[in-house]
């Protein structure tokens, strides 16, 4: 864990050591949770399917946050990830109707900010070192429909997968799609629309995708 900042006075240091200390009661109690010593887990957290979810060390889900372990290849964390306030990660649907999803795989130290949804039908990596700003919206699924002579939900869905690779910053409210690799060292500026992939040490930030500047 981090060091607390200097400038915090004893009364707010207090503050944070007993909420820290319910987080990491909580997550005492997720019993068939896989995950190595100390985990923190927040109030309303919902955790579905655990065995099929992987954390390391100082993990974090923040309150109300929604993760769903019903995957092929299940839900990996490395160590010192934190997963923000009302973060959904979603690879199946809740009933287990329809596909069944791949998953997710996210590398340490990196972290998704709050109201983030992850759904992770497709294969979703993301390296180590990246920053998710909140709001953020990765889809790695595509419904088809090519044929005008049915419904598009009879026409199922194509799954291409989403990689994010190392030391990406992906800005407030940025939309990825199906089918994107990310390079690492980017920049993705906030609201930007990703639907093809990104060089790496871009820095793209425009909801036409263009890349205005190597890092």
């Amino acid at each position: 864990m981090a060091k607390i900042n200097a400038e915090i006075s004893k009364l707010d240091r207090l503050s944070i050591y007993t909420k820290t200390a319910w987080k990491i009661m909580r997550g005492l109690s997720k019993v068939n949770l896989r995950y190595k010593f100390p985990i923190f887990i927040g109030k309303s957290v919902e955790i579905t399917h655990r065995k099929h979810i992987k954390c390391g060390k100082n993990v974090k889900f923040e309150s109300y946050s929604e993760i769903h372990g019903l995957a092929r290849n299940g839900l990996q964390f490395g160590d010192n990830v934190t997963i923000g306030r009302y973060t959904e990660i979603r690879p199946s649907s809740y009933y287990g109707v329809g596909n069944l999803g791949s998953g997710l795989k996210m590398g340490n130290n990196s972290s998704i900010g709050p109201y983030v949804f992850i759904g992770c039908s497709g294969k979703i990596v993301i390296g180590d070192n990246v920053m998710i700003g909140p709001r953020v919206s990765l889809f790695a699924e595509n419904h088809n429909f090519a044929s005008e002579d049915t419904t598009i939900k009879s026409q199922g869905v194509s799954n291409k997968g989403i990689v994010i690779e190392d030391d990406c910053w992906i800005g407030s409210g940025v939309i990825i799609l199906d089918g994107v690799r990310i390079g690492s060292g980017s920049v993705i500026g906030a609201g930007t629309l990703v639907n093809k992939d990104i060089p790496k040490n871009s820095v793209v930030y425009d909801k036409r995708n263009r890349t205005i500047k190597d890092r």
